[in-house]
């Protein structure tokens, strides 16, 4: 991958660094728990829901610096707490993976104010929350890493992904703030940006009271809805990135000496990189809205758009 020319040699590692993985119950977040567990070099926490404590526990046998910790990353005190054990036990956190996330299939005008704060609270703020948690201790000793993980939602918004797609270039937005702010303390910061991956997460969107299918396909939007379900799908079975492909972008930001802050890591989301930054932007979404199914067809049985004069 292109992204990785830039990098420099890796360093033999004279330290057992201390990871921190959010949302280690599925997903990209298992799939680098699996990676992390048998590699003694490493000393690692890895953070799931508390409903997930005892499967976790038996898919990993313990070892000296594993850990397995139920945390609610929207939970300050619970925050607070992990950290503080962390600060006690280990001398603080050296690689931060902030992957924990939730996404919620709906268009604008179906969320509500608290559905809003759901989405930003757990993909954004936690995240947030946790970085300034773990800085101080990275600045006392000169080094660190942020790790992000974020999405091609993050580079361009999709239709009924509006608010997720927020939370997403806020997070990018932070981190490019970020990594200018703590670059001369020596601490990386990157964004991990996959596109679709082929897994089951489609089946874990969160709806809303309107968005939900028994509300949604009887409204204005149904179209949108009828549409960009199955489209969403469909790219992610034909897909060829796993979560362990991820999972292992994000190892090689780990061991990689400074590393580039954005990562694309899989084909889609290089793709729309550069797309998003050759085509102008007079003509980019025009394009991109073409491109979408049946997109003409959307609520006309229910637009009172006018039409241009002759």
């Amino acid at each position: 991958m292109i992204f990785w020319r830039r990098l420099r040699r890796r360093n033999q590692q004279y330290f057992r660094p201390v990871i921190l993985v959010t949302g280690a119950g599925s997903g990209i977040g298992l799939a680098l728990t699996k990676l992390l567990h048998p590699m003694s070099q490493y000393r690692v926490i890895a953070t799931v829901r508390e409903s997930s404590l005892v499967r976790m526990h038996a898919m990993f046998p313990a070892r000296d610096g594993f850990d397995i910790q139920a945390l609610d990353i929207r939970d300050t005190p619970g925050i607070d707490q992990l950290i503080a054990m962390v600060d006690q036990k280990y001398g603080g956190v050296n690689i931060l993976i902030n992957n924990a996330g939730i996404s919620f299939r709906a268009v604008a005008e179906h969320m509500t104010d608290e559905d809003e704060v759901l989405q930003m609270s757990t993909n954004y703020f936690a995240a947030m929350a946790l970085i300034r948690r773990v800085l101080p201790a990275m600045r006392k000793v000169g080094r660190g890493k942020i790790i992000n993980v974020s999405s091609v939602s993050g580079m361009l918004a999709m239709p009924t992904m509006s608010s997720y797609s927020a939370s997403k270039h806020a997070l990018e937005g932070a981190s490019e703030a970020l990594w200018y702010e703590v670059k001369p303390f020596g601490i990386d910061v990157c964004l991990i940006q996959p596109g679709f991956i082929n897994s089951s997460s489609f089946k874990n969107v969160y709806y809303t009271q309107d968005s939900h299918p028994d509300q949604s396909l009887q409204s204005e939007y149904q179209n949108y809805y009828r549409n960009m379900i199955p489209f969403v799908e469909k790219l992610m079975r034909k897909s060829f990135s796993t979560p362990e492909k991820i999972a292992g972008v994000i190892l090689k930001a780990i061991q990689t000496e400074n590393p580039p802050l954005w990562i694309p890591a899989t084909f889609d989301a290089i793709f729309f990189y550069y797309v998003r930054r050759l085509v102008p932007r007079r003509f980019l979404l025009p394009l991109l809205f073409r491109l979408l199914p049946n997109a003409k067809t959307w609520a006309k049985d229910f637009s009172n758009k006018r039409t241009p004069r002759p």
